[in-house]
């Protein structure tokens, strides 16, 4: 066993866990709510687009939905580590319920305006600035700490397969029951039924995981003595993971990788699919469901190998960090869908490998007072960053070609390894809980 990796109890965790029933309440929930997600993520833009057939329309519905995400999470993270994750997690799940529930009455009964959609969308991205750090944090309070690995490739795997199942089930119930039509700026209620429909799943998904989560009792940390303002709580989250130096370290190599590499990810993949002639819309489809299948493979295979460390967690990560850049540099050479769906499979293995031990990580890591500080800030790095990425790659490929996009993506993931490697403390990071070095 490398000497970085805490000891764990015989047995397997995972059996441990799912005959805990506790457990169970809580991760049924959270899969609920994570496939009912995956249908507004698919009604939400194709609502927009059969109302105005406008993706400029379709962005501003979109940046109301992230912005805000981005703009409020750490402040979501602050409050939850003030009140505990559970109870700003209901508080969220009560409030998507009722957005998701008036925005399927509207599409329902036709009287849906695109203020009405501006509106809503606002107020979903608010809902999950909060319940994205409150749900992250949750698990350390559920489930005892040697459990923390195999809980967290459970949840992760079911967030995988939901990311997979839902947009299948949500894409054949709008086909099913009408798509809607465009109707200068509101939706006809005759051919809006599946759309209607999928809303209110998803609202459904919310009243379920709310009853749910109200049966899952938690470990819950003192209060601290001194409640601060919350930017003061934020700004002493911000210090305290500054002074941390592998902390420090790991979150600073993350921003560099979501500025530098996650942009040219989201953006040239799918260009590289609809500017292709051997390739086009079902290819890309196939290359997504790839990266989504090795992702699962990879969480399941962390569940299997949980020891398995090229020297520290710090190596390993830059080590699988360097072999996904080397992947990308060849994708925009491909001409055959297997040759895509290869390299992404092949991403989506190691990425999904490293995301299990990362959350871990930082949750074994960090002081449960701050454990929800510390997630809505490891979610802001690859939620607000990310997009900045994109914009800047949709300027850069004005000027330089796919392939060569790709090389300089997939290269600059490797000399950022490289960099880190050879000038930063990140492969001695560990394992090990701070309380435990």
């Amino acid at each position: 066993m490398p000497p970085d990796t805490p000891p764990r109890p015989p047995g397997d965790p995972r059996a441990a866990l799912l005959q805990d029933r506790n457990f169970r309440w809580m991760i049924g929930g959270s899969a609920l709510s994570m496939l009912g997600d995956q249908f507004t993520l698919i009604a939400l833009p194709w609502l927009v687009l059969q109302m105005t057939g406008d993706t400029l329309v379709l962005g501003t519905v979109l940046a109301l939905v992230s912005v805000p995400r981005a703009l409020f999470i750490l402040i979501g993270g602050a409050l939850v580590d003030r009140h505990s994750p559970k109870q700003v997690l209901m508080i969220t799940k009560y409030v998507n319920l009722v957005l998701l529930g008036v925005l399927a009455a509207l599409v329902l009964t036709g009287g849906l305006a695109l203020w009405m959609v501006y509106a809503l969308s606002l107020g979903i991205g608010l809902a999950t600035a909060f319940s994205i750090p409150a749900g992250t944090a949750m698990m350390p309070h559920v489930v005892a700490r040697h459990q923390l690995q195999a809980a967290n490739g459970i949840s992760l795997g079911l967030r995988q397969l939901t990311m997979f199942l839902g947009p299948l089930l949500a894409g054949l119930l709008i086909a099913l029951f009408g798509d809607g039509a465009p109707s200068h700026g509101t939706v006809v209620r005759a051919n809006a039924t599946g759309i209607g429909i999928a809303f209110g799943l998803d609202a459904l998904s919310f009243a379920l995981s709310a009853w749910t989560l109200a049966k899952v009792r938690t470990r819950e940390a003192p209060p601290p003595a001194a409640p601060q303002a919350v930017l003061a709580s934020v700004g002493q989250g911000l210090a305290h993971f500054w002074r941390d130096s592998a902390l420090r370290t790991c979150f600073l190599y993350w921003s560099a990788v979501a500025l530098f590499i996650m942009g040219p990810i989201h953006i040239a993949v799918p260009v590289l699919a609809s500017s292709t002639p051997q390739l086009g819309a079902a290819a890309f489809g196939t290359m997504l469901g790839a990266h989504g299948a090795g992702t699962l493979l990879g969480m399941v295979a962390s569940g299997v190998l949980p020891r398995l460390r090229l020297g520290s967690l710090g190596m390993t990560i830059l080590a699988f960090d360097a072999v996904i850049g080397t992947l990308f540099i060849p994708m925009g050479l491909i001409t055959a869908v297997w040759q895509g769906s290869a390299l992404m499979l092949a991403i989506g293995l190691l990425g999904g490998f490293m995301q299990v031990r990362v959350f871990t990580w930082i949750q074994q890591r960090v002081p449960s007072a701050l454990l929800g500080r510390a997630m809505s800030l490891f979610m802001f790095i690859f939620m607000g960053l990310a997009p900045i990425s994109a914009a800047v790659t949709g300027w850069v490929m004005k000027s330089v070609t796919l392939p060569q996009l790709f090389a300089a993506s997939g290269g600059t993931l490797v000399v950022l390894a490289a960099l880190a490697l050879a000038l930063t403390p990140m492969r001695r990071v560990t394992d090990a809980p701070a309380a435990a070095r």
